[in-house]
């Protein structure tokens, strides 16, 4: 059945709001949003339940947009349907300071869901979301539900072609996560040209291998928006399988670029948009035209969706009434606050020697029965990372009420379903792997400081110790690629008391990922002492004077520079070691306090950590060295490692005799 002309108009006011954006600026994509428009047009109008008026409402459907070149698609829809977002925003697209950047920032814009552009991680987002919806209702519904949203994207060949797509598929598959539904733009182009020159896959038959619904809308009906809804509709009617929708569509459509790779990723021109706009009947002036009919629709689909908010907050407040401590908790979880009085474990010498990785197991254990928002889990390491929840269950079909999610050996998606856990709010959510896998994460840890998400991201096997399993498993370079990073906080504490105090800052903290950075073998306690790891650094051991030299280390390494310390001393020299478990915490305090634990006139200071040395040069100085490990380790018994790389207190204690008694003379 053909569109309707006012279907028609609606649509094209889409695209043509997308078309004017990009001209304007003179930069963005174009060709997604004139191909794509009839499909987002279906989903927002007449399926996707929102409210303009409050972008939070809890039980909103959420909408990512995976392809996040197309951005002006979304801005358009969220100006056109009633959100904080004005015709001048749009005409400001691409623009310092304006509320509609180059790819879609959540918490920058009203109403976008996720932060997406690096190609994949929207789809694996879209998961995480689901995830939690799926975790809330089990936990939550009752004769009332209060959860019942869908979770939909619209995902491009470029989200697919990533490999950490196929991970997101395969576990949201796996998981029968049926309230998501991804609709996929199948416009056969790419940035470089048309996909045939590299992606080749049978779309269908890789969703359906890997348990999703799929349906097919053909070319004849790629803006039909009748055969859009019924396939939505099909899909919304699926409960235990994840649905794609393929919708095969013009890139750049009605344009003289139409079906071209030059429609994906700059200005039409203006010759070429006059065209487009006269091809399709649409006014050649003013430009961002909006008909008052086409507004009036949009409009009433946004207060519809505030009358179904209306409509929820009635429905929630009869849950709330027969379910106040359950409705107390949501609340709390929803609002980033956590419990008084959480029962964090005590750690002292009669703990002995422990693993940071099997303090933070301890820990995270102790206060999960008062966090019932601490949910996550591994790349299929939990024996490893010691990061599952016992007694808590498994987040599976069977039971979405489990804390613990078996990500597989699924790196990339995992760290982008946490964020998508995160996103959807009312969940911590924690991810785990080895340190040195780091790599398949760093995307999505990224974006996850970007978008000031609370989650945690526990990496164990954190040096060359590891021994046996040899380089290819043995992180170096990867502290200092984190410490890089804005807006997140790394840490490495040295004894399990560190472990605890860190958890215990992070659980306070919001608006920023915490990296927890922990050992697999044994750390000594480090004795009786506050541990303030919430000011990054402190005195451990300190001397009586001015010292002669300061030790700066971190992890397991703060033992090595403690024994170091004691055989100076034994001759008489005045050392201070100092804890520093992150360097961005202690970045963050006042002068005054940097300077009572490093003191400026202490020229002969050291580092010492197991991995690179890049960057210590701040805390050290010119005059200072930093012990640390500037090659790829060896595969050897951990004792073996430590004596050929001379990590032992005897080799420290010499290198800081030969390079301070050069300073003096």
């Amino acid at each position: 059945m053909p569109n309707t002309p006012a279907q028609e108009q609606c649509i094209d006011t889409i695209r043509f709001l997308a078309v004017d954006a990009v001209q304007k600026a003179n930069s963005g994509h174009p060709g997604m949003p004139l191909g794509a428009a009839a499909m987002a047009f279906t989903l927002w109008t007449r399926h996707l339940r929102f409210d303009p008026r409050d972008p939070s409402w809890f039980d909103r459907d959420r909408f990512v947009l995976s392809a996040g070149h197309g951005s002006m698609l979304l801005y358009a829809l969220l100006y056109l349907t009633g959100y904080d977002l004005s015709l001048a925003d749009l005409e400001s697209f691409r623009q310092r300071g304006s509320k509609t950047p180059g790819h879609p920032e959540v918490g920058h814009t009203p109403g976008v869901e996720a932060t997406t552009g690096p190609l994949g991680q929207g789809i694996a987002n879209a998961v995480g979301i689901a995830v939690a919806q799926a975790h809330l209702a089990a936990t939550y519904n009752r004769a009332e539900r209060i959860s019942e949203h869908h979770t939909y994207a619209i995902v491009g060949d470029g989200d697919l072609m990533e490999g950490i797509s196929q991970e997101a598929i395969s576990l949201a598959g796996h998981l029968q996560l049926g309230r998501l539904i991804v609709l996929y733009d199948d416009n056969r182009v790419s940035l470089a040209g048309p996909t045939e020159i590299t992606f080749t896959d049978d779309h269908i038959a890789r969703f359906e291998a890997c348990g999703w619904h799929v349906q097919f809308v053909d070319i004849e009906h790629g803006n039909d928006v009748e055969a859009i809804d019924a396939a939505i509709a099909a899909a919304k009617a699926v409960e235990d399988r994840p649905s794609l929708v393929c919708v095969r569509t013009h890139i750049g459509y009605g344009s003289p670029l139409v079906d071209s790779f030059k429609a994906h990723g700059e200005p039409l021109g203006p010759e070429n948009v006059a065209k487009t706009k006269e091809h399709l009947g649409w006014p050649l002036t003013p430009p961002f035209y909006v008909p008052d009919e086409a507004l009036a629709f949009f409009r009433a689909c946004g207060e519809r969706g505030s009358e179904m908010h209306a409509n929820w907050n009635v429905r929630y407040a009869r849950w709330k009434a027969t379910n106040p401590e359950a409705a107390a908790q949501l609340e709390r979880t929803l609002r980033g606050e956590r419990p008084k009085n959480i029962p964090f474990p005590e750690f002292d010498e009669s703990n002995g020697s422990i693993a940071t990785r099997d303090a933070g197991g301890i820990v995270m254990n102790a206060v999960a029965g008062t966090l019932p928002e601490l949910i996550g889990g591994s790349a299929d390491l939990d024996p490893s990372t010691k990061t599952y929840l016992k007694g808590f269950g498994d987040f599976q079909p069977s039971s979405y009420a489990g804390r613990n999610i078996h990500f597989g050996v699924r790196e990339h998606a995992m760290a982008a379903i946490v964020n998508g856990i995160a996103l959807h709010g009312g969940i911590l959510p924690f991810a785990a792997t080895f340190f040195n896998f780091l790599d398949y994460c760093k995307p999505a840890v990224r974006l996850s400081a970007l978008s000031h998400l609370h989650a945690f991201f526990i990496f164990t096997h954190d040096s060359f110790m590891l021994g046996e399993d040899g380089p290819t498993h043995q992180p170096i370079e990867q502290l200092a690629s984190l410490r890089a990073l804005p807006n997140a906080v790394v840490v490495r504490p040295a004894d399990a008391l560190e472990v605890r105090n860190a958890w215990e800052a992070a659980l306070a903290d919001k608006g920023r990922p915490w990296i927890f950075v922990l050992t697999r073998q044994k750390a000594p306690f480090l004795g009786e002492r506050v541990a303030p790891v919430e000011r990054g650094a402190y005195i451990l051991v300190d001397c009586d004077g001015r010292p002669d030299c300061i030790f700066i280390a971190t992890g397991s390494e703060v033992a090595l520079a403690r024994d170091a310390a004691a055989l100076l001393s034994a001759e008489g020299k005045r050392i201070r070691v100092v804890s520093m478990p992150s360097w961005e915490l202690f970045d963050a305090q006042p002068k005054s306090y940097r300077e009572s634990v490093l003191p400026s006139d202490v020229r002969e200071r050291a580092s010492v950590e197991a991995a690179a040395t890049l960057g210590w040069e701040r805390y050290v100085g010119l005059d200072g060295f930093a012990f640390g490990i500037d090659r790829f380790g060896l595969s050897a018994p951990m004792a073996d490692a430590v004596a050929e790389l001379q990590f032992t207190p005897a080799h420290l204690a010499e290198l800081a005799r030969q390079r301070f008694e050069s300073l003096r003379r």
